[in-house]
């Protein structure tokens, strides 16, 4: 089994406005509901790619028990701890005519030490069935930075292949204490290693330098793919996968459907050269629709021949 883990889960809006303008009335001409944050996202991708998967986390209040029903009709099975306080509501505009998004997202319900707690004990109940977990997203609060540090160590002493995406901080403590997979964007790379990145080169030795912070592997994923440092056999090999971009409806969770891809080839034992392939052609492909984590299993298998990897070499550095 796949499990995937949202703390701060929501119900996400999409609306497309052509001509958006801040300080203008308008409306919007499409339109999309979902049950949403990174976890959420992702366990709709692995979904909709055939695999099995558990969504789970934190949810609260008439808003929480919408995203639960809205998982049930979508039947995605669930099995999150209730909250208290009310779950968070999040809104993106998308300008068809620009291309341009724009994301307003809550900050999220307080979190009291016991419901954490709770919420621990019951995802220490369903390690013993799964294979691949992905904590992914913001936490919310009242949750301790360390929280994702904690969860990480909790599961792979069970076996767990635990799969990391968020940022900030809870990120950064994280990443130290050893995921199998990192997953951060470029911007959150590059906040992780202290530096921009200049250029393909530069960019792979940031993925190793997350490796060097803690990660098995990691995958800075990015509009047109991603780069990654992944192990093939004794050693570690980084790739480079990209694809030609495709008219896009809306990019809202792209990277959460790349990494979904990933994880659904990686839950079947496929090469690490094809699990990224398959989650950059994912990615590609979750730009036609509205509505994050949204992808069509049939367009990702028909997208797979445009995808490019490449292995790149980097320089020892010396000194």
């Amino acid at each position: 089994m796949i499990l995937t883990v949202t703390l701060n889960a929501a119900i996400d809006r999409t609306v497309a406005v052509p001509n958006f303008r801040l300080g203008r009335r308008h409306r919007a001409v499409e339109g999309r509901t979902l049950a949403g944050g990174k976890g959420i996202n992702i366990a709709r991708a692995i979904s909709l790619l055939g695999r099995p998967v558990i969504a789970t986390g934190l949810i609260g209040g008439p808003t929480g028990s919408r995203i639960k029903e809205q998982l049930v009709e979508e039947s995605i099975l669930t099995d999150f701890t209730r909250i208290a306080d009310e779950s968070r509501i999040n809104l993106a505009v998308i300008d068809p005519t620009s291309g341009e998004q724009t994301e307003i997202n809550e900050r999220g319900p307080e979190v009291t030490g016991p419901e954490i707690e709770e919420f621990i004990k019951r995802l220490d109940y369903l390690a013993a069935g799964t294979r691949i977990c992905v904590l992914a997203g913001s936490i919310p609060r009242g949750v301790d930075v360390s929280v994702y540090s904690r969860l990480v160590r909790a599961l792979r002493a069970r076996g767990v292949v635990v799969i990391l995406d968020s940022d900030g901080e809870p990120m950064l403590e994280g990443l130290r204490a050893g995921p199998s997979v990192v997953s951060p964007n470029v911007t959150e790379a590059e906040e992780l290693v202290g530096r921009e990145f200049d250029g393909t080169e530069d960019m792979a030795y940031g993925v190793n330098e997350l490796i060097e912070l803690g990660a098995e592997e990691a995958i800075i994923t990015r509009p047109d793919g991603c780069m990654a440092s992944v192990r093939v056999g004794l050693e570690h090999k980084i790739y480079e996968v990209t694809t030609d971009p495709l008219d896009v409806v809306a990019s809202v969770g792209s990277g959460d459907a790349l990494l979904a891809g990933y994880v659904a080839m990686r839950y079947e034992g496929a090469p690490a050269a094809d699990c990224l392939a398959y989650g950059v052609a994912c990615g590609a492909e979750s730009t036609q629709h509205f509505g994050a984590g949204t992808v069509n299993r049939e367009q990702v298998e028909m997208l797979l021949d445009e995808v490019d990897v490449r292995e790149v070499e980097i320089k020892a550095e010396v000194g």
